[in-house]
């Protein structure tokens, strides 16, 4: 009778404690540089390798763009709106602007089956020369992680209490492991600021053509909402730290970085384009259970194909490194972005991107335990969490040119 009591109370009170982003999924810093500072980067590359093709294939590369366009990636033909043709960065001023969806994929159980809140993306720039140029960026990045409403995990009580067994996360529980009395909404949404500076360099010649490379010094600052947090537009949840301690108070998903990013070319054809980054990055301080602030090497690869002077495809696989509050040390990301974009009239896009990522170093994914500390279980009772991993399809619609969308 009593662990039938102590089970129930702990089953149906888990939701409200329940906040369950506490190690942050595949939507990290990593994939906000990738947006807001590799982005830049290939549009001074690209634009001052165009400058140095041959008459022949230059030719070619003009019949696929509409006419008074740059080539700006990723992942369209043409340079945020305003700001001048260069041979490098766009001078003046320039901006871009974007409303976007998804919907997340994987074993997040019923709740999870759902279109995600919506987002918006923007980015303003000022360039001083093709060479030199600020930029402010702001994105919103919605996902739904895999694991957190749906199968069973152990359910443990204080030390001198004999344990019930397991909860079925899905709410339909069975006779020997008991369901939660209403799903989970672990529905997370990221927002990252990224202040740059851009410094296009030539750094040696290939078949008598510079080879560039564009240094970006960036400053990011990231915040998020959880939709299980007891707190208005929060990201205070409950977790379990690696030695068993329950945290109940520290903002799970705030943090703040320096980062250089070194942006260089290594494909370039009519039709083809490929960039790589390497951003050396470290936390501006230590937060929550952080317990080392070494620098963290963020690698990205870009790769694009051209159908035609509208369509472009596009392929961004990257190893990253994601440090929060609730990580004693940074998580290795891998995650890959697969997608295409439409130019719709002069300034118009529309994209859609799948993107899948997880961390390496962080298994099994999703809870992996609940664990109630005090009697009776309710505040209490907090999840052990593992590596987070999602999976989403998202569509942008916006103006200028987009960025390759992380979720």
């Amino acid at each position: 009778m009593l662990k039938s009591l102590f089970r129930t109370s702990a089953a149906i009170l888990i939701a409200a404690s329940f906040g369950l982003s506490a190690i942050p999924a595949a939507a990290d810093t990593g994939e906000a540089l990738a947006t807001g500072v590799v982005s830049g980067a290939n549009t001074a590359i690209r634009n001052a390798m165009e400058q140095h093709t041959p008459a022949k294939q230059s030719k070619l590369k003009d019949s696929l763009l509409p006419p008074s366009t740059v080539a700006q990636v990723p992942p369209v033909n043409q340079q945020p709106v305003g700001g001048q043709q260069q041979q490098g960065l766009p001078t003046g001023f320039t901006y871009f602007a974007d409303l976007s969806v998804a919907y997340p994929f994987g074993n997040i159980g019923v709740f999870g089956k759902k279109w995600l809140p919506g987002g918006m993306d923007a980015m303003a720039s000022y360039g001083f020369n093709p060479t030199q140029r600020v930029v402010a960026s702001y994105y919103e990045l919605q996902h739904y992680p895999v694991g957190f409403n749906s199968g069973q995990v152990p359910l443990n009580f204080p030390p001198g209490f004999a344990n019930p067994g397991c909860v079925d996360l899905s709410g339909s529980g069975s006779a020997t492991c008991p369901g939660i009395s209403s799903p989970i909404n672990v529905t997370t949404k990221d927002r990252f600021l990224l202040l740059s500076f851009e410094q296009l360099l030539t750094v040696g010649t290939m078949k008598h053509r510079p080879i560039p490379l564009v240094v970006t010094p960036t400053f990011v600052s990231r915040w998020s909402t959880v939709a299980a947090s007891p707190y208005s537009n929060s990201d205070v949840v409950p977790f379990v730290d690696q030695y068993g301690t329950p945290h109940f108070d520290i903002h799970t998903r705030t943090a703040q970085y320096d980062s250089i990013a070194f942006t260089a070319p290594f494909l370039k054809t009519p039709r083809m384009f490929g960039t790589f980054t390497l951003a050396p990055t470290v936390l501006t301080h230590l937060n929550g259970v952080n317990q080392q602030n070494a620098i963290q090497l963020y690698q990205i690869l870009y790769l694009e194909y051209d159908l035609n002077k509208n369509t472009r495809l596009f392929f961004e696989p990257q190893s990253s490194r994601d440090y929060l509050p609730t990580d004693p040390y940074a998580q290795h990301l891998m995650a890959y972005f697969l997608g295409a974009t439409e130019r719709v009239g002069k300034n118009g896009f529309v994209q859609v991107v799948l993107n899948s990522g997880g961390p390496t170093n962080y298994k099994p994914y999703g809870v992996t335990s609940l664990q109630c500390y005090a009697l009776p279980c309710g505040q209490n009772t907090v999840p052990a969490v593992g590596g987070l991993k999602a999976t989403q399809l998202q569509v942008q619609f916006g103006i200028g040119s987009p960025v390759v969308l992380p979720f």
